[in-house]
């Protein structure tokens, strides 16, 4: 039996994100959130623009998105319900956030150098991508939302989770992502099934 329901929330699952940016004066600002997909070497991230994050976004035009492993989910979640932003909306305040300048202090997380981009990376996350924005777009008008397009300029990968004889690949079976679903924190379990898409995927990509 199905049941028509009234759900305010659709976070059916996608990975925790990190988002590092830069702040006016030029400190780092960090934050977590879980509407982000890819495609190719962009990627799309659904963000309030109230947020700091997406202030620095439109200033700087780049960012890092930096994926947490489900080992990282205590550190995470000493950055929910946090903002970089010194005048916090109405409705940020009624749901318990707060003013936090140092974010790598609170989450006892270490900022790094980048490569290509001034954000910088998070040390103890697995998988650093480097981006750029290309696009911002205002979602669901007259909404507050945006979504954001960024292009992946340098990817840098743990070597612990990549697969032994082919160093340009992620092994699925040792990445272990830091999951959201519905607001609650979860991670991948064993492998179900090989995928008949794996393989010409894999091909396609080496002839790329």
């Amino acid at each position: 039996m199905h049941k028509t329901i009234n759900s305010k929330i659709f976070y059916f699952g996608t990975p925790v994100v990190l988002i590092s940016t830069l702040n006016e004066n030029g400190t780092p600002n960090l934050a977590p959130m879980s509407s982000a997909w890819w495609l190719n070497h962009s990627c799309m991230l659904g963000m309030s623009g109230n947020s700091q994050t997406v202030t620095n976004l439109i200033r700087e035009r780049e960012c890092v998105l930096n994926l947490p492993s489900a080992a990282l989910v205590s550190a995470v979640d000493k950055l929910a319900l946090t903002t970089g932003k010194k005048r916090i909306p109405d409705y940020k305040l009624n749901m318990g956030y707060e003013y936090v300048a140092d974010k790598f202090g609170r989450s006892n997380l270490t900022a790094k150098p980048a490569q290509l981009v001034k954000a910088p990376v998070v040390h103890e996350c697995p998988v650093q991508l480097e981006a750029i924005v290309k696009n911002i777009h205002s979602f669901d008008e007259p909404s507050f939302l945006k979504a954001i397009e960024v292009e992946i300029i340098k990817t840098h990968i743990d070597e612990s989770i990549l697969v032994e004889d082919n160093q340009n690949y992620i092994d699925p079976e040792k990445w272990k992502p830091l999951i959201m679903s519905f607001c609650e924190f979860f991670s991948l379990g064993d492998k179900l099934h090989h995928s008949r898409l794996a393989k010409p995927f894999i091909s396609q990509c080496d002839n790329n």
